[in-house]
């Protein structure tokens, strides 16, 4: 398995890093570029369809890679868990999600076509099989199953559908979505490990991760490219359905809240903005208007520069995810013990961290 693990991650990896200068070339050609705004932290114009190498590289890795294990037979792409009919229902799902992305980062689009094409992509996912249908609660020892396909639609179309937007709402910094998708992938990795999930989850979400190590070098501060919609909720899209793809048939609940706790800082970014647009804007269209009232925006407002608003970021996602693996292996008060220590040490220090960047 750890063989196949390494050819998916090298793969995507190597295939995404050589693609994105293309990619570069691509989008100045076309005019698919960031110019400065008030409400950009960009200061000079970037391309902005870096994510088309993250897309390609993954769609490479996963097909060469499943198409060798088939071949082998050591993964069964055509049995009864029809993982092909769900691939091609992914894939399918990519390219409406990734055809609406293109046209805004070129054109620009409303935020309101933006959601529809979300949810056809989301709906099509669904239908081909990819869902959540069965849940085990933890502690109760009870299985809850969704037997009404509106149910199962709702549920799990809002799923998709939910995290492929907070993938794409916290995507305002160099290397910041990249990465905290990236952070996710790895934490991912371990609880699928631990889970004994299905071999072709591991394979997705090591190929992503690595397609995302292939893009970074470009997309860090100071990005010579960014992952554009289009690489953005592509992101967040493939971490929905793999999670789904990676719930196992005991432990369901408890490794569909590994992902939430994982993306949580995104997830609540993403309500924040919700409430705060209402609010803000008296009005429900007022959630489709974007602001500068983010939690990267917030952390620059209070004096750090993007290299160090991305950084925390980066260590909040990374203990969420150390928070998500030890509770899906010790249990909650582990899990807790943990936490309360990382506030414990993150408060002693803050106080001096403060204090040195108020006397510079």
């Amino acid at each position: 398995m750890w063989g196949d693990i390494s050819i998916a991650f090298l793969l995507a990896f190597v295939t995404a890093f050589v693609i994105t200068p293309y990619t570069i070339r691509f989008a100045n050609r076309i005019g698919a570029v960031d110019l400065p705004e008030k409400r950009r932290i960009n200061e000079q114009p970037t391309p902005r369809l870096g994510g088309i190498a993250v897309i390609i590289g993954f769609l490479i890795s996963c097909t060469y890679l499943l198409f060798v294990m088939t071949l082998e037979k050591t993964f069964d792409l055509f049995g009864e868990e029809q993982y092909f009919h769900k691939l091609i229902g992914l894939l399918i799902g990519i390219i409406v999600l990734a055809v609406v992305c293109f046209i805004d980062d070129v054109k620009g689009l409303p935020a309101i076509i933006k959601l529809i094409g979300q949810t056809i992509a989301a709906v099509i996912v669904v239908s081909f099989g990819i869902k959540i249908d069965n849940v085990n609660i933890p502690f109760l020892e009870q299985t809850l199953n969704i037997n009404n396909d509106i149910y199962i639609y709702i549920i799990s179309v809002g799923w998709i559908v939910g995290i492929t937007n907070a993938i794409n709402l916290i995507d305002g910094l160099d290397g910041l979505s990249s990465g905290i998708t990236l952070i996710s992938c790895f934490s991912l990795i371990i609880v699928f490990t631990m889970n004994q999930s299905p071999i072709i989850a591991i394979i997705l979400i090591t190929a992503l991760a690595g397609a995302i190590v292939g893009f970074l070098p470009y997309n860090f501060n100071p990005a010579k490219t960014f992952i554009g919609d289009t690489g953005a909720q592509f992101l967040g899209f493939a971490l929905a359905v793999i999670s789904i793809l990676g719930t196992a048939k005991t432990y369901t609940l408890l490794v569909l809240i590994s992902p939430l706790i994982i993306l949580a800082l995104p997830i609540a970014d993403t309500l924040f903005a919700i409430v705060r647009r209402i609010i803000k804007g008296k009005s429900i269209k007022a959630i489709f208007s974007p602001d500068t009232g983010h939690l990267h925006h917030k952390l620059m407002k209070r004096g750090y520069t993007q290299k160090q608003a991305v950084l925390i970021l980066y260590g909040i996602s990374a203990c969420l995810g150390m928070f998500a693996i030890i509770l899906l292996e010790s249990g909650i008060w582990k899990a807790i013990s943990f936490a309360l220590m990382i506030i414990a040490v993150i408060s002693v220090g803050y106080r001096d961290f403060i204090k040195s960047k108020e006397k510079k």
